[in-house]
């Protein structure tokens, strides 16, 4: 065998044994781990969402726009879409069934006519009353007790994750089907 292909094959070897190091055992076990976290914190989420839909008769999308209202008590449509990163015309399907069942209603106001609030009624704030939502205090709660660093940091990894997964497109609830659309008034169909 050449010096030349002695060498080329020592490179090769050591390339490889150095690839191995990165993909060996240490990488798989922390990607192994990473996922198991990731497991158990999907298992509380969904665990803790099972358990307040059976406790408030509401599906998983309703508890979360009606826990968007409750925050301050009213907001408008297009900002509790903007809060959960869903579109509008899912959410005003969720407002009106949480508004079939006397949870919110609908109220504009004399300063803008135009703009639709959406407000927490006296039977919505018994029903969050009834059923708070533990999981999501308590990791508030422990949240906000971290520096700001920290919390800056598990932002990014979180939406960094979100990217591995192909998941931050994923919608918290489907867009509704088209047959369930809220109809669009007639002055925005001619536009």
């Amino acid at each position: 065998m050449s010096h030349a292909s002695t060498t080329c094959l020592s490179e090769h070897r050591a390339a490889k044994s150095a690839h191995k190091k990165q993909t060996g055992p240490d990488v798989f076990d922390r990607a192994s781990e990473t996922l198991i976290a990731l497991r158990r914190v999907v298992h509380a989420l969904d665990e803790n969402a099972r358990a307040m839909a059976r406790a408030s008769g509401l599906t998983q999308a309703q508890l979360l726009v009606l826990h968007a209202v409750a925050r301050n008590g009213q907001e408008m449509p297009r900002d509790i879409a903007r809060a959960l990163g869903v579109g509008q015309a899912s959410v005003t399907l969720q407002i009106d069934k949480l508004e079939a069942r006397g949870l919110v209603r609908r109220e504009r106001r004399h300063t803008d006519r135009r703009a639709i609030w959406v407000i927490l009624t006296e039977k919505g704030r018994e029903l969050m009353d009834r059923t708070p939502d533990f999981l999501h205090e308590r990791f508030e709660a422990r949240f906000n007790k971290l520096e700001e660093w920290e919390q800056a940091m598990l932002l990014a990894v979180t939406e960094r994750l979100s990217r591995l997964f192909d998941a931050e497109d994923v919608s918290l609830f489907p867009e509704p089907a088209a047959e369930n659309r809220p109809a669009e008034p007639e002055a925005r169909r001619g536009a």
